[in-house]
């Protein structure tokens, strides 16, 4: 059974979240945290936030739910600026706003039933109600056995579940992930991830992922924010994004997500393997895709791949593919200068033997 959807929220033209010029110190003379951030985050998506250490990933986050205020601009949830709120008023968008942490934050004097039940109780929902909420929540996230268990006893995944449906207790339309795979293995991450795809699919939930990885961005994320420095650097589409990143830092985080052209000492490595001639094409969703495989058969030559991958990016094939082309040496020479002007494709030169 899967838990409510979120609650009635203020109309904003189908923006949940807005930064508009915000700034933020930690101290009048101190370096800005963020500086000069422009940002929408629409209603119903999953957007990455991503970025190195000091980047102000976290600080962003806890704007989005008024554990900070901006030093300048505004930040808008729903349409309204909380900047000037009171703490009553805070307390009451907090309610629409779900946090996940990476170390769990669970209650070890409580039960799972207890730790995902307990902002019930401070909101004074009645315990009949409550009951009937935790186990709608407990079995949505697939640990209903789990009830009557101690956070010791759990694994680190099931911490993690058990965050996940406290942090859906109050039907919240905004939920923020904050580093919520960094302490969990592969497998357990991958199933986060998947639930946390299920609560936007099921139910229309908004979801910020604060993360440093962007094998999680690519997974999971519609949309992507890079921040560097405190300042925005990228944000856009996904696969807009990893195509043509506009920052090295962005471009640092597209390598180590995915293969591109090979640098300089892998490619040293493969030119000491493999004595024909290199060439790397990259893979895109586009109609004028390069086949350089066919290509090099209608020449009498044969291209076999030798480095790079594909991934899935919200459906559509994202990667490099580099091949070693061997065969007729006039063959290969055709191949070569038909592949030079096509998009994506880098052709590297021979060494001089």
């Amino acid at each position: 059974m899967a838990p409510e959807r979120p609650g009635a929220v203020a109309p904003s033209d189908g923006v949940a979240i807005e930064f508009q010029d915000v700034g933020k110190r930690f101290g009048k003379h101190a370096d800005p945290v963020l500086d000069g951030v422009t940002l929408r985050i629409g209603a119903g998506e999953i957007v990455g936030v991503i970025g190195p250490s000091g980047a102000g990933k976290s600080t962003l986050a806890r704007l989005i739910n008024g554990l900070e205020r901006p030093t300048s601009g505004r930040v808008l949830v729903h349409g309204r600026d909380h900047g000037g709120a009171r703490e009553k008023e805070l307390n009451a968008l907090r309610t629409q706003i779900g946090m996940i942490f990476q170390q769990f934050n669970l209650f070890n004097s409580r039960t799972v039933e207890g730790n995902v039940g307990f902002g019930l109780q401070v909101a004074g929902v009645p315990a009949a109600r409550r009951r009937e909420r935790v186990a709608e929540l407990l079995e949505f996230v697939g640990i209903a056995d789990k009830a009557k268990a101690w956070p010791a006893a759990l694994s680190g995944g099931q911490k993690q579940r058990v965050g996940i449906a406290r942090a859906l207790a109050t039907s919240p339309s905004i939920l923020i992930a904050d580093e919520a795979t960094s302490a969990l293995d592969p497998q357990t991450t991958t199933d986060t991830l998947e639930l946390l795809r299920r609560i936007n699919s099921d139910l229309g939930t908004t979801i910020v992922v604060i993360t440093h990885e962007m094998d999680v961005v690519r997974e999971v994320c519609s949309r992507v924010a890079v921040l560097s420095g405190g300042r925005l650097v990228d944000h856009g589409d996904v696969y807009d994004v990893f195509d043509r990143p506009n920052s090295e830092v962005t471009r640092g985080l597209v390598r180590h997500a995915v293969a591109g052209t090979p640098d300089e000492k892998r490619l040293a490595v493969l030119r000491d393997r493999h004595p024909g001639r290199l060439v790397t094409v990259d893979i895109r969703d586009t109609p004028d895709q390069l086949d350089l495989p066919a290509l090099a058969v209608r020449h009498g030559a044969a291209a076999s791949v030798i480095h790079g991958g594909i991934v899935d990016l919200g459906g559509r094939p994202f990667g490099a593919l580099t091949y070693e082309l061997t065969g007729d040496p006039a063959g290969v020479t055709e191949v070569l200068a038909g592949s030079r002007s096509a998009a994506g494709v880098v052709v590297h030169e021979a060494v001089a033997s």
